[in-house]
């Protein structure tokens, strides 16, 4: 039976769209790129039809558990707040992946490029 990273479907109830586009427009910077790319590619991933119920809780659960800003690393730590964010994230990505199709990765990519302003 599959089952995500450490219960992630938890911090379901942490997650809101808005909640998600503030917490990324405040910590693009500090949080970087990766995780900001891998954030959207879940997002993306759970917009799907095509993903089961069951990953799109894992998924919610890890966006979720992002938007939190006291987690098991408080975020304002530098160098290392974001670091169980993106381990929470990466996990569930391996649980998603074969969700994740060309269409949700460019629709990540042209997102990401939009806020960083970059070709």
């Amino acid at each position: 039976m599959e089952k995500s990273p450490q219960n992630i479907e938890k911090y379901q109830s942490e997650y809101t769209e808005s909640g998600l586009w503030k917490k990324i427009k405040d910590a693009i910077t500090s949080a970087g790129e990766k995780l900001v790319y891998n954030a959207l590619l879940l997002y993306y991933t759970a917009q799907s039809p095509q993903t089961p119920a069951k990953h799109k809780a894992a998924i919610y659960g890890a966006l979720g558990y992002f938007i939190l800003p006291t987690d098991i690393i408080p975020d304002i730590l530098p160098g290392v707040g974001y670091t169980d964010d993106l381990t929470a994230i990466l996990s569930v990505i391996a649980l998603v992946s074969i969700n994740l199709t060309d269409q949700i990765k460019s629709q990540a990519r042209e997102k990401l490029k939009s806020w960083t302003h970059k070709e």
